[in-house]
């Protein structure tokens, strides 16, 4: 945890939004990469994601998921991240944060 204090204004910057994973893959030559494909409600959107020691491509698919939207696109390696999926991690494993209940790809999250 950190001390610094962020205003309302700046976290309201931040366009959270509900996702649902349509395709995942695993990233060629990466130990901790997943590359999702994000259904963000008005567009798909390719994010590669450093989950793939907790989860494997086939049991993310049509997994509902919380979305960093307005994220500027990151140049990486084996391609361009457009978005975040938030994620914690407990005990070295790493956990997607997710509603508990079905909900609209593009919901907003407040």
């Amino acid at each position: 945890m950190t001390d610094e204090k962020i205003l309302i204004d700046d976290f309201i910057k931040l366009d959270l939004r509900i996702g649902r994973v349509l395709d995942a893959k695993e990233v060629e030559d990466s130990r901790k990469m997943l590359e999702l494909t994000v259904d963000i409600g008005v567009e798909h959107r390719k994010i590669f994601a450093g989950i793939k020691k907790s989860y494997s491509p086939i049991d993310l698919v049509g997994k509902n998921v919380v979305v960093i939207a307005n994220l500027l696109p990151r140049e990486m390696k084996f391609g361009t991240s457009d978005g975040m999926v938030l994620a914690t991690s407990h005990d070295e494993e790493v956990i997607i944060i997710n509603p508990d209940k079905d909900v609209t790809p593009g919901a907003k999250v407040s």
